[in-house]
């Protein structure tokens, strides 16, 4: 199965498709409405009310879009990797590790803010990896500040992502304050566009319903969050250290690159802890970028009985947690 992954064959997209449809059929059996907890931002409120006002509170619909979106995430991340060589050959295994550990908890396919910020975080990702190779790198530092702002109208807690903008500027790049201060400047903009068009609809009392990020840390009881949590987890530091052995002989594009979606991971896991209330739906964001250093996990066991070995054991803890745990 590896094997297939490991390949770049573009027809692997078909058996990707497959085993999408394979590791989140459960969700499809027992599809959830979309998730609204206190934390979403106006324009998915807005977009919510649009779509249930076409197909009402529709759980196949909206665990179905919930899982379209992921796998078109997955193929938008495959290609972004390929584009910059951050595999030594192009591969699927990132994408079929993001549709793997994104299948872990049940929360993390529900349609959400955070399934929709991480379509807008692969256009960021995409302008992270520009940043080293600009002379002048302002506008790519304003298009991200711009897209932050967009993810936090649909969850406010994203704009926290500045900090990965800001950091990675500094992995990526010799410090320069005017590109700072424009990635600022892009990530009010949408803010900014919003108030100006609910003054001028006469809506200004809609920004009160805006919610506020404050910092919350949970006890956390549910089994299968911690489940999902730890083995996430284990497969982004296994990820990062097998890294190292290659880390030396990559070009400095590629460290930086690697350097700064390891940020990213760690910028993602703390931002649910600042939602009006904590939803561990919302550690889907880290997801995204954790499924490189996944990948790079079955990448680099080049033994593909061994590597088969491993990834059945992780499918074998999804199938289980879906079908035979309650």
């Amino acid at each position: 199965m590896i094997r297939f992954f490991r390949s770049g064959n573009p027809l692997t997209v078909l058996l990707l498709f497959i085993y999408t449809l394979f590791v989140k059929f459960y969700y499809l059996l027992n599809p959830s409405v979309y998730l609204a907890d206190g934390s979403e931002g106006l324009v998915y409120s807005a977009l919510t009310a649009w779509l249930e006002s076409l197909v009402g509170k529709s759980p196949i619909f909206f665990t179905t879009l919930a899982i379209l979106l992921q796998f078109l995430q997955a193929l938008l991340l495959t290609r972004i990797i390929n584009n910059h060589r951050l595999f030594a050959k192009d591969t699927y295994l990132p994408a079929m590790c993001f549709l793997l550990f994104t299948s872990l908890l049940e929360s993390w396919n529900v349609f959400s803010p955070a399934v929709l910020v991480n379509t807008i975080m692969l256009w960021i990702f995409s302008g992270i990896t520009d940043l080293y190779m600009r002379t002048s790198a302002r506008d790519v530092a304003f298009n991200i500040g711009f897209a932050l702002g967009i993810c936090g109208l649909f969850y406010f807690p994203a704009i926290l992502f500045v900090a990965l903008l800001f950091i990675s500027l500094l992995i990526m790049r010799a410090f320069r304050l005017a590109e700072w201060i424009i990635g600022l400047m892009g990530l009010l903009c949408p803010f900014y566009l919003l108030g100006t068009w609910l003054f001028l609809t006469n809506r200004w009392d809609a920004i009160e319903t805006l919610p506020r990020v404050s910092f919350h840390l949970p006890m956390i009881t549910n089994y299968k969050v911690w489940g999902a949590f730890v083995v996430s987890l284990l497969f982004f530091v296994t990820g990062w250290v097998m890294l190292q052995r290659t880390f030396n002989k990559m070009l400095i594009q590629g460290r930086k690159i690697w350097s700064a979606m390891a940020v990213y991971v760690v910028v993602a896991i703390f931002i649910p802890f600042f939602s009006a209330s904590f939803t561990p739906a919302y550690w889907v964001l880290a997801i995204l970028p954790l499924s490189l250093f996944a990948g790079n996990v079955f990448w680099t066991i080049t033994n593909n009985t061994f590597a088969n070995a491993l990834h059945f054991l992780v499918l074998a803890y999804v199938i289980i947690m879906q079908y035979f745990s309650h």
